[in-house]
């Protein structure tokens, strides 16, 4: 297994804050929103993510030169919640087998299950130092486990030369495949299915719910406001207290100025639901609805048709509508393989090596059995 050689450059920041956004964003790529200094820290000094919530800041900083060369939002985890790869039968066996679970280390987007890169390295020396700090932490046993969320490849060698394990997910994405309008989708669809959109999408309309759209520096104070009535309501509805504080969003809006998306459902005179997507190069994120009164189709006309029309309006590639929910495969969302990567204290990491080999091979056959479920023609 190789091992990594640490260099005193090699720093632990407790909050993103800590480090010039110009200095984060030189090596963050532009067209990843989640990745910037303005979404992190925007979380950070929203009080969503901090060790009262447990999230505590422990990223990654190596400096050489006075630049950054390598940088890993990373946090210590009291819990799993929020990370949307679940590993807690892992915790509940090793916990019962005598030891802690928690905390462990997590380089992830908190509450984001988006793919997209997570260490940020000018080069490979750069990055296996950094690399190297969370080898040493595992080696002390200041943690249990180190896990790497939804990353988009560009560390695999790295982590897999590292002795790291590769998890599968699945999650469904719709494609904008050149389409000029929502019929230009609809055409590429069978007949049966088409027939099913345009009535679900009637049924809509028909309830007299209209929608409007806010991009960017359109949305106001007011409009975050309005919004995060119906983004609580999704979680209070559970039982259970939202994830994101109000002043998230606002900080949001003034940070990441041009990337937010805001959706509203409106009927007689009233919002009845909204959902806000963020936008990147090349990629439309939906990520929070909620709605304050129920009604017919609603949740697809605001969360997926409404957030293609705006694929296609933007000219983005592709959208990317949240984690899990087989219900898109019929909407035309495709499966998308995700992965994380896991490197576990010894006798734990043996275990789980075992369980995610089978977990893999069950994975890769529901995405390829999933294919089938998508409504697109084929000869009618």
């Amino acid at each position: 297994m190789k091992r990594y050689v640490l260099l005193s450059e090699l720093e632990t920041i407790d909050r993103v804050s800590e480090i010039e956004a110009a200095e984060w964003d030189e090596l963050a790529p532009a067209g990843y929103p989640f990745l910037r200094h303005g979404f992190l820290s925007a979380l950070e000094d929203s009080g969503s993510v901090m060790p009262a919530t447990g999230w505590q800041g422990a990223h990654r900083l190596l400096r050489s030169g006075g630049r950054a060369q390598a940088i890993l939002p990373l946090y210590l985890k009291q819990h799993s919640w929020g990370e949307y790869v679940f590993d807690w039968q892992w915790a509940e066996a090793w916990e019962r087998a005598g030891h802690r679970y928690y905390p462990k280390y997590v380089a992830a987007i908190p509450f984001s299950p988006v793919q997209g890169p997570r260490l940020l390295a000018r080069d490979a020396s750069a990055a296996l130092k950094v690399l190297g700090s969370l080898e040493e932490a595992l080696a002390a046993q200041e943690v249990s486990s180190l896990h790497l969320l939804f990353n988009d490849g560009s560390e695999d060698a790295w982590l897999k030369d590292g002795g790291w394990l590769q998890r599968l997910g699945c999650q469904f994405h719709w494609v904008n495949r050149d389409y000029r309008s929502f019929d230009d989708f609809l055409a590429a669809c069978n007949s049966r299915k088409r027939k099913n959109f345009r009535k679900e999408r009637q049924a809509v309309a028909g309830q007299g719910i209209e929608f409007r759209w806010l991009a960017g520096p359109e949305i106001g104070a007011a409009d975050w406001q309005r919004f995060y009535s119906f983004y609580a309501a999704t979680y209070l509805k559970r039982g259970r207290r939202p994830y994101l504080t109000p002043e998230f969003f606002v900080l949001l809006g003034e940070r990441l100025p041009h990337t937010p998306r805001l959706v509203f459902a409106h009927h007689q005179g009233r919002d009845v639901a909204g959902a806000l997507f963020l936008a990147g190069s090349d990629t439309l994120y939906g990520r929070y609805w909620g709605c304050l009164e129920e009604y017919d189709n609603l949740h697809f006309e605001t969360c997926f048709y409404q957030g293609m029309e705006r694929c296609i309006e933007e000219g983005l590639q592709r959208f990317d509508a949240g984690a899990q929910g087989e219900h898109k495969l019929l909407r035309g969302f495709e499966p998308v393989l995700t992965q994380s990567w896991h490197r576990l204290q010894p006798g734990l990491h043996e275990a789980v090596a075992d369980f995610l080999t089978q977990e893999r091979a069950g994975i890769r056959a529901y995405a390829r059995d999933a294919l089938s479920y998508l409504p697109y023609r084929r000869a009618e």
